[in-house]
């Protein structure tokens, strides 16, 4: 078996490789976090909440306004006076000129300003949240699509291996028949187990190529960029289900997004409530006044000053609309109790069989590293009794199936109890994010 393995990276040494990047996990989460487009636009949108969290938004800072209004006419005009008799003026201009600035202030409509400012700051806190949640599932999903492609480079050497066996057969049934030790049957035989291997290693090499452009697609670059990936997954064995639990409860992104929108409905509640309460408004500002008249018994006035005005009003009664609306509110007030106690119960039952997936796994993981041990000892004894003839060539292959499938379940049991472990960490937000 030694023999043959030496042979095989005799060969693989004398092929010319084309050099290809070797792409590590922490590259890849860092190109991740700076390229991906999902995350980019969460951030976009989060500074979309922080531009629109301030006061003016919330209705509590006064407004300034300038303004000014021109108006002009020109009229023929009869004028019919006290006495009876007329003025006529055919093309009588007026005029009526007037420009300043002014001030318009609610000091006050039911404290729903206040709740107004305090829900912008809850949709920041929630698009932090978003935010959060987005890299998050980005950064899971390259953990995943990276280890997937270590499990399936880790699948092609196993085959690869194979390989080398189908070959040595195939030159030894020549050999054996060329000497009229062995049919023709043999030969072809061995011929097929060996195209059997090449055409597994094919599909293997494809679905290999397709999961790079994925990550690369996750990644936001070249999809046809080639790389490589470390030779062995690494996992984390030591969980504990009650600490995973206790920092979901604190740190979940989606759990904490819900009970933000939990206040959210409260604040909104309390705005609609706000309007059962009396609005007052403060109006001030600095006029300039000019008029001018062709006829008339003041042909020009002129005026500039101050104005300044209060005005109140009270909602009495609005065809029960106040009622309605109030307990529409309730309603969306106790949705969002319901959703979070729902979003609460499905955490922990994700958590609960995410982790029972994991510790499976973990005993997965042992079973299949003793059962590659023996299918490895086993086809080692079954090449030595081929190369001196005591056994049959279907026995080869049949010792050289249960090696691949034993290399193929003990590369998927490591790579199942990663998947669990990536999606705990995600659960619990404490995925490593380099």
């Amino acid at each position: 078996m030694s023999k043959i393995f030496t042979l095989f990276f005799i060969v693989i040494s004398c092929t010319p490789l084309q050099a290809q990047e070797l792409l590590s996990i922490e590259d890849a989460l860092q190109i991740a976090l700076e390229n991906n487009y999902e995350i980019k636009i969460a951030s976009n949108n989060l500074k979309i909440d922080a531009t629109n969290n301030n006061l003016a938004n919330a209705g509590i800072l006064p407004a300034f306004n300038a303004s000014l209004t021109n108006n002009n006419s020109q009229l023929n005009t009869t004028q019919t006076q006290a006495d009876g008799s007329q003025r006529t003026l055919d093309g009588a201009k007026n005029m009526n000129l007037s420009y300043g600035v002014g001030l318009d202030w609610t000091i006050f409509d039911g404290m729903r300003m206040f709740a107004r400012k305090e829900q912008l700051s809850t949709l920041e806190a929630q698009g932090k949240s978003e935010l959060q949640a987005t890299i998050l599932n980005r950064i899971s999903d390259v953990y995943l699509t990276y280890y997937d492609l270590v499990q399936q480079q880790q699948i092609i050497t196993s085959i690869d291996s194979a390989m080398v066996i189908s070959n040595q057969r195939v030159t030894t049934a020549q050999n054996r028949f060329s000497i009229g030790k062995a049919s023709k049957l043999e030969v072809l035989n061995a011929q097929v187990d060996l195209n059997t291997d090449k055409s597994l290693l094919l599909s293997q090499k494809e679905l290999l190529k397709n999961t790079k452009i994925r990550l690369n697609e996750l990644l936001a670059r070249d999809l046809l960029l080639d790389f490589t990936v470390v030779d062995e997954i690494d996992f984390d064995a030591n969980l504990v289900y009650e600490e995973l639990k206790a920092l979901a409860e604190k740190q979940n992104p989606q759990l904490q997004a819900q009970i933000l929108s939990k206040k959210i409905a409260d604040l909104n509640f309390k705005q609609v409530k706000g309007n059962r309460y009396p609005t007052v408004r403060v109006t001030s500002g600095y006029n300039f006044t000019r008029s001018e008249a062709s006829l008339g018994f003041i042909t020009q006035s002129s005026g500039r000053g101050f104005v300044y005005g209060v005005s109140a009003s009270v909602p009495i009664f609005n065809g029960f609309l106040q009622n309605n609306r109030e307990k529409a509110a309730k309603i969306e007030v106790e949705n969002a109790d319901l959703l979070l106690n729902q979003q609460k119960l499905a955490l922990e039952s994700q958590i609960a069989s995410l982790f029972q997936s994991y510790q499976t796994n973990l005993e997965l993981i042992a079973l299949e590293k003793e059962n590659l041990e023996i299918a490895k000892q086993n086809l080692d004894i079954t090449l030595a009794k081929f190369r001196i003839g005591t056994i049959i060539p279907i026995e080869v292959r049949t010792a050289q199936q249960n090696f691949i499938e034993a290399s193929v379940r003990y590369s998927n049991a490591k790579f199942q109890t990663k998947l669990s472990e990536i999606s705990l960490k995600e659960l619990a937000g404490t995925l490593s994010l380099n």
